[in-house]
């Protein structure tokens, strides 16, 4: 097999000339025009940016995204969020205000050089002031013009707007996450503005392989709540073969067992034995060899029907030595397990540090964890950092503030 660049490759990459490495990127030479404020949209427009799409970001003159006072903490410059930053790198910035007919006509010659629009405006205003997909894509017929909605782009709650923990709640990610005897949570990250503008951008791509078929772009529609459902997709396939509301494991698994969170005698680890060839090696470390020829927990469904009284015994057990001893056995014997870190030991970790995931961004901006994709071995760096607001009037529009 060849030898994959690791962070040696990566380093040496950094050094290179950027006009040159920009030009080998798999978006060079796309143009996204990305009229978004908060997360899906902006984070779809970073990650074309990130790989090589030259990405305008609208901003209304006043205030820009909202984004931007997201704070603190802050930037260098003490006003822009450290969040914006973040979902902003390698964008160009300029002010339209959309309500004004002359610059909704800028807005249309700007994409008559451009391949993607991105909008996650609130719904109904794109076609108020006249840059709705139809209206769109019939004078610029190559485009492909991407919708992110809260709901969907179809039925009564259509018009609605919504912010992710809005949809983990009406999506039904709540109801099967934490503990049973816990309220209602949300995981800690915002996982469905995420996903959606990682789903943004696969339609806008695929869209654009169609292109070089057809000649002509067309409408990608995503949303936060087809986000949501999409992350429970396997409790609601079981919901609808059998009739059964999935409930809240804590962290467990609901088909699988062991495949949770146990205290130790210092401090918590995961341990996922994921098939009964794991399940018979973890039972081996854990001093119980019995336990995976006893017909009550051999095979996984059994396991799983069980799970009320096998859970205990493993975690007894396990509470007899401290996290870092299970886990050297678990690991030599073939056994998945984790430690629970938080974000200070993730960030210390060798791992972390191997995968040479953050990057500074130019001109004294702050770190930021760069796009979780590489290419030819190479992670894609920024050319510039986050914009300040109408950055880029003169450049893009040649006009000033």
């Amino acid at each position: 097999m060849p030898r994959t660049p690791g962070r040696d490759a990566c380093r040496a990459y950094a050094g290179r000339n950027y006009e040159e490495d920009a030009a080998m990127l798999p978006l060079a030479g796309i143009r996204v025009i990305e009229v978004g404020q908060a997360l899906a949209g902006p984070l779809a427009g970073a990650i074309m940016a990130d790989m090589g799409a030259d990405v305008i970001k609208v901003e209304k003159p006043d205030g820009g995204d909202d984004a931007r006072g997201w704070g603190p903490p802050f930037g260098p410059d003490g006003v822009t969020s450290l969040y914006f930053h973040g979902q902003n790198r390698n964008k160009r910035s300029i002010r339209l205000d959309l309500k004004r007919a002359e610059d909704v006509e800028a807005l249309h010659r700007l994409c008559e050089s451009a391949d993607i629009l991105v909008q996650n405006l609130r719904a109904g205003v794109v076609e108020e002031i006249g840059i709705g997909p139809a209206a769109m894509t019939a004078r610029h017929p190559r485009l492909v013009y991407c919708s992110i909605w809260a709901f969907g782009n179809a039925g009564p709650m259509r018009m609605r707007p919504g912010f992710d923990p809005l949809l983990q709640a009406y999506g039904g990610m709540m109801s099967v996450t934490g503990r049973p005897q816990d309220p209602p949570t949300f995981a800690g990250a915002s996982i469905n503005d995420k996903a959606t503008g990682m789903f943004t951008v696969i339609g806008a791509l695929g869209l654009l392989r169609r292109r070089e078929v057809t000649g002509r772009g067309g409408v990608v529609d995503t949303s936060l709540f087809e986000t949501a459902v999409h992350w429970v997709e396997g409790q609601v396939n079981n919901h609808l073969a059998t009739g059964d509301v999935p409930k809240r494991h804590g962290t467990g698994g609901a088909v699988i067992v062991p495949y949770q969170v146990f205290d130790t005698a210092d401090r918590p680890l995961c341990l996922a034995a994921g098939n009964d060839r794991l399940w018979a090696r973890c039972a081996q470390v854990l001093g119980h060899a019995e336990w995976a020829a006893d017909e009550r927990f051999a095979k996984g469904p059994a396991r799983v029907r069980n799970k009320a009284e096998l859970i205990p015994m493993i975690a007894q057990v396990l509470l007899t030595r401290p996290r870092d001893a299970w886990i050297a056995a678990l690991e030599a014997a073939g056994v998945p397990c984790s430690p629970v870190n938080d974000i200070g030991e993730v960030v210390a970790s060798e791992q972390f540090a191997a995968m040479d995931m953050v990057q500074p961004l130019p001109g004294g901006g702050p770190r930021v964890v760069g796009l979780p994709i590489s290419f030819d071995g190479v992670r894609p760096r920024p050319a510039r950092g986050a914009p300040a607001l109408g950055e880029h009037d003169a450049e893009v529009l040649g006009r000033g503030g």
